[in-house]
C-alpha cells in the first residue's frame, strides 16, 4: 500500500546538476543539454511534472507529465526515464516515446530522486481516478505489469489471446509448435522428475509437452480467460493433466508453492520483442527459477541486413496517392498528402521475402534470457555496419529473429529467417522514405533503436548512412543519410509469400507499382526453400 503525501504545500523539489542523455530520437529530446537541473513541480492544473532546465534558463529543455512517465533503475547512480510526451518545441500535439538516462553524483542522491519521483507521481494524482488525493489517503500499489502497461492495451491484449481462433493460428504454425515439441521431447531426460513453470501458457500445449516428457509437475500460468480453456484441454488428457496445475493470473503477481527447475514459454512477438512479453519471461525467471535452472528458450537473436526492393518501395509510396486528389467531391485532399506519406512509411512491413533481396550479409544482436535484466529490454540500441555486395538502391533494413533451446543433449533453433519455412511471425522490413544509393564494396553504417512504450510495443528509430567507398575511403565521410521513425505496434501486414527474385538492375527500371504475386511451387510454405540462408556475423551462404 502507498500513502499519499500532502504535496500541495510543496511547490517544487529540485535536483541540481544531473547528467542527461537521450536514448530516443524525438525531435526535442535530440536537443537536450548534457548537464541540467531536474525539477519536480505541480502545474496550475495540479498535474505533477518533471522538468529539466539549463542553469540560469527559465525555459524547460524537457517537460514530462509524470502521469505518463515511468522510471527504472539502470545502476547505482543512473536511472532510466521513459515517457509518452508531446513535442512542445514544435508546438505539435503528436505523442512520441521519450527515453532518457539521468545520471547522479552519488548513490544517495539517486535514491532520493527515485523516491521523490514516486512520491510526486503517486502523491499528487490518484492512479485510478486521475483526481487529486486528500492528505493521508491510501491507494493500492500497482503490480509491476500494471505500472508500465496501459490498462486499455492490457485489456485488448488479454482479450485477443483468450480467443480459440488466435490460439489455433499459433498451434497451426507447425514450424513453431513442432520445434517446441522436438526441443522438449529430445531433451526428455532434462524434464523427467522436474518442476516446470509454463509462462503465458495459453491453451496449455507446452505444459502438456512438458508433462509428456516426464515433468514431475507443471504450473501453467495464464492471465487471460484462455486459462479456462487450458483447464478443459488438460482435464481432457488425464494421463498428463494430473501433473499440471493451471494458475490464472500474471506472472508478476501470482504465487507458486515451489520453485521451478525449468521455465518454458513462447514469449516472442514480431521482431522478437513486440508485446513486451519477454519482460514477463525475465520476471518469471527472477521469481520462480532455481539457481542454474533451464529456460526454454534460453536466448534470442535479432538479425538484420539492408535490402533492395523497388516493388515494395513503390507500393508503400503509392498508398498515399489518394491524398493527392484536388477535387474529391469538390474537396482538395492534397494538404494531407505529406502526413499520409509519412504515415505509411511509419509502418513496418510484415511479410515473407526472398533472401536474395538482401544487399549484404546479415548481422545479429543477442538477448540472453538467462541473465538479461528486465530494464535492459526497455531500450535496445543496435549499431550496425555492413558492406554492400552489389550496387543498388537500399530501401531499408530487413529484420528477423531466432531463439535457441539449449538442452542438455540437444540444441535446437527456431528461426524466422527469409528462405526458411515460413512462420506466423514472417519477417519485418523497415522501409525508408529516402533510399540510399550504394556501390559494391561501399560501407553502410547506422543504428537501430527500439524504445519500449506503455502500449506493449516499441517505437523503432532507424538511421542508415552510406560512407565513402573506393580508394581513400578511410579518410572519407558520410555521403548520404536516411532515417525513419516506425511504430512496431502498427505494422503493414503484407503477408505475401516471397515474390520472384528480381535483379537490382531490373528493379530500377520499374515504372508501375506491382502487387504481391504467386510464387513458384518450390517456394511455397511447407515445401522447403529453394534458397536457404545461414545468418551470422560474417557470412551469407546460398544453397
Amino acid at each position: 500500500m502507498e500513502v499519499s503525501l500532502d504535496l500541495k504545500q510543496r511547490q517544487s523539489e529540485e535536483f541540481p546538476s544531473v547528467a542527461l542523455s537521450h536514448l530516443s530520437s524525438s525531435s526535442f529530446a535530440a536537443d537536450l543539454p548534457d548537464s541540467c537541473d531536474a525539477l519536480f513541480v505541480a502545474d496550475h492544473s495540479g498535474v505533477p511534472r518533471l522538468r529539466f532546465t539549463q542553469p540560469g534558463s527559465p525555459d524547460a529543455a524537457l517537460d514530462l507529465d509524470l502521469r505518463i512517465t515511468q522510471i527504472f533503475r539502470l545502476g547505482p547512480v543512473e536511472l532510466l526515464v521513459v515517457s509518452e510526451g508531446s513535442d512542445t518545441k514544435n508546438d505539435t500535439e503528436e505523442l512520441s516515446s521519450i527515453a532518457c538516462k539521468v545520471g547522479f553524483r552519488t548513490e544517495d542522491v539517486t535514491k532520493t530522486f527515485y523516491s521523490a519521483f514516486q512520491q510526486w507521481k503517486l502523491g499528487v494524482i490518484n492512479a485510478r481516478t486521475g483526481e487529486p488525493l486528500e492528505n493521508g489517503s491510501v491507494t493500492a500499489s500497482k503490480s509491476k505489469f500494471d505500472s508500465k502497461i496501459e490498462a486499455s492495451s492490457a485489456q485488448m491484449y488479454f482479450h485477443y489471446y483468450s480467443q480459440l481462433l488466435h490460439q489455433q493460428n499459433m498451434l497451426q504454425d507447425y514450424v513453431r509448435t513442432g520445434t517446441y515439441y522436438a526441443a522438449v521431447i529430445e531433451n526428455r531426460s532434462l524434464f523427467e522428475g522436474r518442476v516446470v513453470v509454463d509462462v503465458g501458457a495459453g491453451s496449455g500445449i507446452l505444459s502438456l509437452f512438458a508433462a509428456k516428457a516426464g515433468a514431475k509437475h507443471v504450473y501453467a500460468v495464464e492471465a487471460s480467460e484462455m486459462a479456462e480453456y487450458a483447464r478443459k484441454l488438460i482435464s481432457g488428457n488425464p494421463s498428463l493433466g494430473q501433473r499440471i496445475t493451471v494458475v490464472k493470473g500474471k506472472v508478476e503477481e501470482v504465487e507458486l508453492p515451489e520453485k521451478a527447475d525449468i521455465l518454458i514459454s513462447e514469449p516472442m512477438g514480431t521482431l522478437l520483442v513486440n508485446e513486451r512479453m519477454l519482460e514477463s519471461y525475465v520476471i518469471a525467471r527472477d521469481r520462480f527459477l532455481v539457481p542454474n535452472g533451464k529456460m526454454f528458450p534460453s536466448l534470442g537473436r535479432i538479425h538484420m541486413a539492408p535490402f533492395s526492393d523497388e516493388y515494395l518501395y513503390v507500393e508503400v509510396a503509392n498508398k498515399a496517392l489518394f491524398w493527392q486528389q484536388q477535387n474529391y467531391f469538390g474537396v482538395d485532399l492534397s494538404p494531407l498528402y505529406g502526413s499520409a506519406f509519412q504515415g505509411y512509411f511509419s509502418q513496418p512491413v510484415v511479410d515473407a521475402f526472398d533472401p536474395r533481396l538482401l544487399v549484404s550479409p546479415p548481422i545479429y544482436h543477442t538477448l540472453d534470457f538467462t541473465c538479461i535484466k528486465e530494464e535492459e529490454l526497455y531500450e535496445i540500441d543496435i549499431p550496425f555496419n555492413f558492406i554492400a555486395s552489389v550496387g543498388t538502391r537500399v530501401h531499408g533494413l530487413a529484420c528477423w529473429f531466432d531463439v535457441l533451446f539449449n538442452g542438455k543433449y540437444v540444441e535446437r533453433w527456431l528461426t524466422t529467417a527469409p528462405g526458411a519455412p515460413t512462420t506466423h511471425w514472417y519477417q519485418l522490413r523497415c522501409v525508408l522514405q529516402q533510399p540510399l544509393y550504394v556501390m559494391a564494396g561501399q560501407e553502410i553504417t547506422g543504428r537501430l533503436q527500439l524504445v519500449a512504450h506503455s502500449a506493449q510495443s516499441y517505437t523503432i528509430y532507424l538511421t542508415m548512412s552510406a560512407k565513402m567507398w573506393g580508394p581513400g575511403a578511410d579518410q572519407g565521410g558520410i555521403l548520404q543519410t536516411s532515417s525513419g521513425k516506425l511504430e512496431l505496434k502498427e505494422p503493414y501486414y503484407r503477408l505475401s509469400q516471397p515474390q520472384p527474385y528480381v535483379s537490382a538492375q531490373d528493379q530500377q527500371t520499374l515504372q508501375q507499382p506491382l502487387h504481391s504475386q504467386e510464387v513458384s511451387p518450390q517456394m511455397q510454405e511447407g515445401t522447403g526453400p529453394s534458397v536457404a540462408m545461414q545468418s551470422n556475423q560474417n557470412s551469407l551462404s546460398l544453397s
